[in-house]
């Protein structure tokens, strides 16, 4: 969905809240139902990476994520989960649900980076942002 305003609470502001330790550069978001996406904590910093609440004015609704998701607008949709639970910091990277189904790890869509055979490092999320 494209030009839509979509507000809550920045990303970056909780990640200086509840900073990671060190070491930790990648995480895995939890949504409800079991869905999942693997991120890393840059991606979670970058300005327009938020929390949601509201979508267009508008307390979010059922079917757009209520009552909070998670918005990565500079990464394929499957990287923002609807009912986001929260993320967990991690040491050694794993794959979320879409990753795991063959999806891409990193997900940038001016990329095209869409599907994990087009990963160049696909056993690590963080490697793979380096190359």
């Amino acid at each position: 969905m494209l030009n839509n305003q979509w507000d809550g609470v920045l990303a970056a502001e909780l990640l200086a809240r509840f900073p990671p330790a060190p070491g930790a550069a990648d995480v895995i978001a939890y949504a409800q139902y079991g869905y999942s996406t693997t991120l890393t904590v840059n991606d979670l910093a970058e300005g327009g990476t938020l929390v949601a609440t509201h979508l267009n004015g508008e307390p979010l609704a059922p079917e757009h994520g209520f009552p909070v998701r998670l918005i990565v607008p500079h990464c394929y949709a499957y990287k923002s989960p609807k009912w986001f639970r929260g993320w967990e910091y991690l040491h050694e990277p794993r794959r979320g649900f879409w990753e795991e189904r063959g999806y891409h790890v990193r997900g940038d869509p001016w990329q095209e980076e869409r599907y994990s055979y087009q990963e160049t490092h696909p056993q690590r999320l963080s490697s793979h942002l380096r190359t």
